[in-house]
């Protein structure tokens, strides 16, 4: 799963790149930040060194997304949305909001930090990559995406409590997270807006 993750999250990241005309340089640096910039934002939150720093096995995986990018996404209708490239997403999500809720749990963290870092990890990577491209994060504003990482946190965080396995724990979490997206994407789900009513002088 983490590896179909940070292929899939790369894909998304250099295919938002290369639309927005970015040169080589850009969509890879775009590509791997979407991959590995979740995960890196957690380690150092955990006071660890990043993961993404000391496994070339990680980064290898990421470039291979970066370049499958480059070389297919011109064949695909809107890319980073095909439902190939969204089933790979879906499954990074849901590994590693795992490992994120898995990390916090293991440090003995109150549940706000296990659901904060199963979010940051899952989705940390993907705001970091739209402030590259000049973007508002689109998990700030559209789309039921981060959602999915916070349910999946919780979700461990209350097996958890039961005393199950971590096993246990840590599939729970991820099929929440796929059971979340996939109703996400099938039903177009998004969190309601805070519209302001404009006012309107009446005199």
């Amino acid at each position: 799963m983490n590896a179909v993750g940070l292929i899939g999250f790369a894909f998304v990241g250099a295919a938002k790149a290369i639309e927005e005309r970015y040169d080589v340089f850009g969509v890879t640096v775009v590509g791997v930040m979407t991959a590995l910039g979740g995960g890196t934002t957690r380690d150092l939150l955990l006071n660890r060194v990043p993961n993404s720093l000391q496994s070339p096995g990680e980064v290898g995986l990421s470039l291979l997304g970066v370049t499958a990018a480059v070389v297919f996404v011109h064949y695909l209708d809107d890319g980073h949305q095909h439902p190939v490239v969204l089933t790979a997403d879906a499954i990074g999500l849901a590994a590693f909001s795992t490992t994120g809720a898995l990390l916090a749990h293991q440090a003995g963290l109150p549940v706000f930090a296990v659901v904060a870092l199963a979010t940051v990890n899952a989705a940390g990577g993907g705001a970091i990559s739209d402030l590259l491209l000049g973007r508002t994060p689109f998990i700030l504003r559209e789309d039921f995406y981060a959602s999915c990482a916070v349910i999946g946190g919780l979700t461990f965080w209350a097996l958890a409590q039961m005393d199950v396995t971590v096993g246990l724990a840590s599939t729970g979490c991820a099929l929440a997270v796929l059971a979340a997206r996939g109703l996400g994407l099938g039903r177009e789900w998004s969190l309601p807006t805070v519209q302001v009513r404009e006012r309107h002088d009446t005199r």
